[in-house]
C-alpha cells in the first residue's frame, strides 16, 4: 500500500546527521596526518600535500574515463612530482611550465571530447602543490620565516571551520538551496553560516599566535574572501563530478567520498593566499596574509 505524502500541517523532517559517525572519524583521522605533517615541515611536509596531489589525478581521470588512463594518472603524477621540486626551491615559474607541459599531454593522450578535461586534471592537482609552496616552503625550522606557520595553522582554521559549520548549518537551519543544480545539498543558510564561522575561527587561532600583532579587520575581511573562495572551490568541484554523473570523486575516505572532495575549498582558499601574495607584492604569501599597514 502506497502511504500518502504528508499534509501541508505535517511536521517538517529532523536535520539528517546519519553519516556523522563515520565523518567525524574520518575527519579526526585526516587531522591528525596533516597536523603531524604540519608540525614536522620540512621535505615531510610537502611530500603530504604532494601525495594528496597524486591521490587528486588519479581520483580525476578515473573520472574522465577509461582512455589510456594508466599513462594519464602516470604522467600526470611524474608532472606533479617534478613540479613539486621545482616549487619547493623558490622555482614556481619552471613548476607552473612543467605542470603546463604535464596537463598537454595528459589531455593529449585523453580520448576526443575529453582531452581538455584530462589536461585540467593536472592544473587542478598542481594548483594545490603550488600554493602550499607558497605559503610554507619546505625549510628547516631553525630558519623557517615566523609567519609561515601561523599562515597554513590560519588555513586550516578557515577552511575547516568553514566546511564543519557550513555541514551544520545547513542541517540545522535549512532553506532555500545555493545551487540546486550543482550541489543538491548546499543551503544559502549553511554557506553563510560556514563563511563567518570560518573568518572568525582564522581570526582566533591568528591572535593566539606569538608572532607579531593581528590587524583585525583586514584579516577579517581577508578570512571571509577565503572562506568564500573555499565554498565556490565546492561547487566547481561538484561541477566536475556533476559533469561526469557520480556522487564522490572516490571512495578514498570512508564518509566523505575522495581527496578531490575534502581538498576541494582547501586548494581554492590556498590558491587564493598564495594570489594575495603576489598581487601585495609580498617578500611571501605569508607575510601578505599577516602584514597591513
Amino acid at each position: 500500500m502506497t502511504q500518502a505524502p504528508p499534509g501541508p500541517d505535517a511536521p517538517r523532517a529532523g536535520p539528517n546527521f546519519t553519516d556523522l559517525r563515520t565523518r567525524v572519524i574520518s575527519a579526526l583521522v585526516m587531522v591528525a596526518a596533516a597536523v603531524a605533517a604540519l608540525v614536522v615541515g620540512g621535505a615531510p611536509f610537502i611530500v603530504f600535500w604532494l601525495a594528496a596531489a597524486v591521490a587528486m589525478v588519479w581520483e580525476w581521470q578515473r573520472l574522465v574515463g577509461p582512455e589510456r588512463r594508466l599513462p594519464r594518472i602516470v604522467i600526470g603524477a611524474a608532472a606533479l612530482a617534478i613540479a613539486c621540486a621545482f616549487a619547493a626551491q623558490n622555482g614556481a615559474d619552471i613548476a607552473l611550465l612543467i605542470l603546463a607541459a604535464g596537463a598537454l599531454i595528459v589531455g593529449w593522450l585523453g580520448a576526443p571530447g575529453l582531452r581538455i578535461w584530462a589536461g585540467a586534471g593536472v592544473l587542478y592537482a598542481g594548483a594545490l602543490i603550488l600554493s602550499i609552496a607558497a605559503i610554507r616552503p619546505p625549510l628547516p625550522a631553525l630558519i623557517e620565516p615566523p609567519y609561515n606557520l601561523r599562515a597554513i595553522l590560519w588555513l586550516f582554521a578557515v577552511v575547516w571551520g568553514t566546511d564543519v559549520m557550513a555541514y551544520f548549518g545547513g542541517r540545522l537551519i535549512g532553506g532555500p538551496k545555493l545551487w540546486p543544480r550543482v550541489s543538491a545539498g548546499k543551503t544559502w543558510s549553511g554557506t553563510i553560516v560556514g563563511i563567518v564561522s570560518g573568518a572568525l575561527l582564522g581570526l582566533a587561532v591568528a591572535a593566539i599566535m606569538p608572532v607579531g600583532r593581528v590587524s583585525v579587520v583586514p584579516l577579517l575581511v581577508v578570512g571571509l574572501a577565503a572562506g568564500a573562495a573555499a565554498q565556490a572551490g565546492d561547487l566547481l568541484e561538484s561541477s566536475v563530478k556533476r559533469r561526469f554523473n557520480v556522487k564522490d570523486s572516490s571512495q578514498l575516505i570512508p564518509g566523505h567520498g575522495g581527496v578531490m572532495d575534502r581538498l576541494d575549498g582547501f586548494i581554492a582558499a590556498a590558491l587564493f593566499v598564495a594570489l594575495l601574495g603576489v598581487v601585495r607584492g609580498a617578500p611571501s604569501a605569508a607575510e601578505g596574509l599577516f602584514v597591513w599597514p
